[in-house]
């Protein structure tokens, strides 16, 4: 008896199983109204505006459609969220996003999972087919977002082989724009480069937003704001033929420029007296070749550096936004408007006593009179009796009396005047050197000041990859004593097509950070987070930090 009970039982259960295995979600009727269907039609074919009930199609900046109340069952919607939020997530962060990824989601057997995915990529896919006048494909692309404070998905256009249109299913608590979040679209201009945010969306729970994958489709997931809330969301893509793509835009690279004539005196009135010893310039080549990078703390005189730190919050100086978004955003510099002491700065960087002193960090030939690899090795060996001492010196180690001091300030300022020598020599027959090697290629430099606060971040683009080429990287921030890793803002090198890091700086007051790459290394600035506003002495303003940023070629 207690047998065929628990065999009673069993069945019962099993049958509840199969039943919750099959249970289908159930669509928004307004997506089963044909006469809907064919004036969304229509005004999508039209790029015209349409509303009726819960759904709204706006064809500004780019054809898109949002349907509320997408799933018409509250428990259906209840039991897919607390699936979806028993998945295992992973972090995910490159130079465009960072936020936490399910695996995909087209093999999950959770009924409320694949009930979704049944209709999503069923019914509603011949639906959504039939208002384009396309045969979409059955290919099922969906996973699982989490988007936690600071978290965000910058500028892009969702461009990729087959994909047609995108979809995003929120399944968020009550949320507001100043919880950040938000959809925001852009408009383009005449090269279907992406301009400025025109609508944001802010995410409604069980509301539906798919828009048709384009040349002009920018947008992007705003930053959070809100650190007690999950920005949870369902997205993917429907697949079919591409629309046409025309020509991708090729915009023009900074200009490059010779050094300018400037000698030896304005290394010895800007450069911390240490980097110009000969016998130090040798150990920073050697630690260079050894890894291809180096930082040098305290690069320019202290009284140098702060004059320029106060000169660039002045008021006078002008500046301007860099984009497009989809690569970059931070803002730079009018060379005309900086004040003396920052022109200054930046004419040392051009200068060519710099040029010969970055070929002497890195043995690279920034300058016609560097010697080859193979040349001049003679005078190798003078000052290695002072190595110690400068090692001390660099690590803010030195001891001694003030006898060892005396003698050790006497050894650099000898170094110093070797170098300085050197360099003088050079500079006094680079002219005729110049007319005797034509032949050879112009060691040149581009450059700007670049100003940076909550929001900036350069990305990596196809039209940086096409153009990669040798060169040597040099950055000198002046970002604040208190600025923190988290806040964003590093420089990250990565290998073309992997995103594994190769190497990360991290932007440290008055410390140059030189840095050589190949045809297959590419860079980018790391998205600045809201941290970097919350964590200042006025966290109603933003907190800005800046550097000065080159480019060396041979």
């Amino acid at each position: 008896m207690a047998s065929k009970r628990r065999q009673g039982e069993s069945d019962r259960a099993e049958k509840k199983k199969k039943k919750n295995c099959e249970e289908a979600a159930q669509l928004s009727s307004v997506v089963e109204d044909e006469q809907v269907t064919r004036a969304v039609k229509e005004a999508w074919s039209q790029r015209t505006y349409y509303s009726q009930g819960d759904l709204d199609l706006d064809c500004h900046p780019f054809p898109h459609c949002i349907i509320r109340n997408f799933l018409s069952s509250e428990t259906f919607l209840e039991n897919l969220q607390r699936e979806l939020l028993g998945l295992n997530f992973h972090e995910k962060s490159n130079d465009l996003y960072k936020f936490k990824q399910s695996d995909d989601l087209k093999k999950r057997r959770e009924p409320h999972i694949a009930g979704l995915r049944e209709v999503l990529f069923g019914r509603f896919r011949s639906w959504l087919g039939q208002l384009l006048g396309v045969e979409l494909e059955p290919t099922v692309d969906i996973s699982c977002a989490r988007y936690e404070y600071t978290d965000v998905l910058l500028c892009h256009d969702d461009e990729l082989e087959g994909r047609r249109v995108a979809f995003i299913l929120y399944l968020v608590p009550s949320w507001q724009s100043s919880d950040g979040g938000t959809l925001d679209l852009y408009s383009t201009d005449s090269n279907f480069q992406p301009l400025s945010i025109v609508k944001s969306l802010v995410p409604s729970s069980n509301t539906l937003v798919l828009f048709e994958v384009s040349p002009v489709s920018f947008h992007q997931v705003s930053e959070i704001l809100t650190e007690d809330k999950c920005r949870l969301s369902l997205s993917g893509w429907f697949h079919g033929p591409s629309l046409e793509r025309p020509p991708r835009y090729i915009e023009a690279p900074i200009p490059r420029s010779p050094h300018l004539p400037r000698d030896e005196t304005v290394l010895l009135e800007w450069v911390n007296p240490v980097y110009l010893d000969i016998s130090y310039q040798e150990q920073i080549q050697e630690e260079f070749e050894d890894s291809s990078e180096i930082q040098l703390k305290g690069f320019l005189k202290e009284e140098k550096f702060r004059e320029v730190s106060e000169a660039l919050r002045l008021t006078q100086i002008q500046w301007t936004k860099r984009g497009p978004p989809n690569k970059r955003c931070y803002e730079v510099a009018s060379v005309d408007s900086m004040p003396q002491c920052v022109r200054a700065c930046w004419e040392l960087l051009h200068s060519e006593a710099f040029f010969l002193l970055l070929s002497n960090f890195t043995g690279l030939r920034l300058h016609f009179l560097c010697p080859a690899d193979d040349d001049d090795d003679e005078g190798k060996d003078e000052g290695k009796e002072d190595k110690k001492e400068q090692e001390d010196i660099r690590d803010g180690e030195a001891t001694g009396s003030s006898t060892e001091s005396q003698t050790a300030n006497t050894s650099r300022e000898k170094g110093v005047q070797k170098s300085l020598q050197s360099i003088h020599l050079c500079v006094c027959v680079c002219v005729l050197t110049l007319i005797c090697s034509l032949e050879l290629s112009t060691p040149v430099c581009c450059g700007e000041l670049r100003r940076w606060s909550h929001g900036g971040y350069t990305l990596l683009h196809d039209g940086e990859v096409a153009r990669a080429e040798y060169a040597l990287d040099l950055v000198l921030p002046f970002c604040g004593e208190d600025w923190q890793p988290e806040f964003g803002g590093f420089t990250c090198y990565v290998a073309n097509e992997e995103d594994e890091e190769l190497l990360t700086v991290y932007p440290e007051d008055n410390s140059l950070a030189l840095v050589y790459r190949d045809k297959e290394t590419l860079k980018f600035v790391k998205h600045i987070s809201h941290k970097s506003s919350s964590n200042s002495a006025n966290s109603s303003t933003s907190r800005a930090s800046y550097d000065f940023s080159f480019v060396y070629y041979e």
